[in-house]
């Protein structure tokens, strides 16, 4: 009887603790049909612009990001020179676990993945969630590629300025991190700042005027 009663707390003390930091309401709001943003970072900011019609769904899954504070405190684990800078994994597994409940549907590409265009990240069938990838360069095979049962990268914004703060993220470690994601997810930032100490990280995002 202890014991059940036990985990009757732990359980509602875990529950209640997820609903503080995701809601699910947060899913269900739909986008301007055209705002900007600012990302503060460790190596200055990035203003960006999305409009509603380059990917419907992915741009309202970025505003509901942005709205609910998720891009704070956000590790860029992934930046291959010359090709993208990937980031979207939050240092509480809470959180991922929560907006990996809700993943949006494939759209088609409208805009091309040219350099300073931000896209989701994905690995196959509705998977799109919460990480993105600025393009680095001019991507353009992102925009029809076959990859894992879906076509294409949708762009749902692009950076307007601050761009050569994009570049300046640091990328000497590659795809080392990106192979390391379940890490993440799991240890969070202290596992990042441990062993790749030189990574740099979105500071927070919000929604400007």
């Amino acid at each position: 009887m202890i014991r059940k009663l036990i985990a009757v707390v732990i359980l509602t003390s875990v529950v209640a603790c997820s609903q503080k930091v995701f809601k699910e309401k947060w899913t269900k709001e739909k986008a301007p049909e055209y705002f900007k943003a600012r990302f503060e970072t460790s190596q200055g900011n990035f203003d960006i612009e999305a409009k509603r019609e380059w990917s419907p769904q992915g741009v309202d899954r970025l505003y509901q990001l942005i709205k609910s504070g998720f891009y704070t405190d956000i590790a860029v684990f992934r930046v291959v020179p010359n090709f993208v800078a990937q980031f979207g994994i939050h240092n509480d597994s809470l959180v991922n676990s929560g907006w990996k409940e809700y993943k949006i549907d494939d759209e088609p590409v409208v805009m091309k993945n040219n350099k300073g265009t931000i896209s989701f990240a994905r690995g196959g069938v509705k998977t799109r969630t919460t990480q993105i990838f600025i393009n680095l360069k001019d991507n353009n095979r992102l925009d029809d590629i076959d990859y894992s049962g879906v076509k294409g990268f949708p762009v749902i914004a692009k950076v307007t300025s601050g761009m050569d703060n994009v570049l300046k993220f640091y990328g000497k470690y590659g795809d080392k991190l990106g192979f390391r994601q379940d890490s993440i997810q799991k240890y969070g930032n202290k596992f990042i700042k441990k062993n790749y100490p030189e990574i740099d990280f979105i500071k927070t995002a919000y929604i400007i005027e």
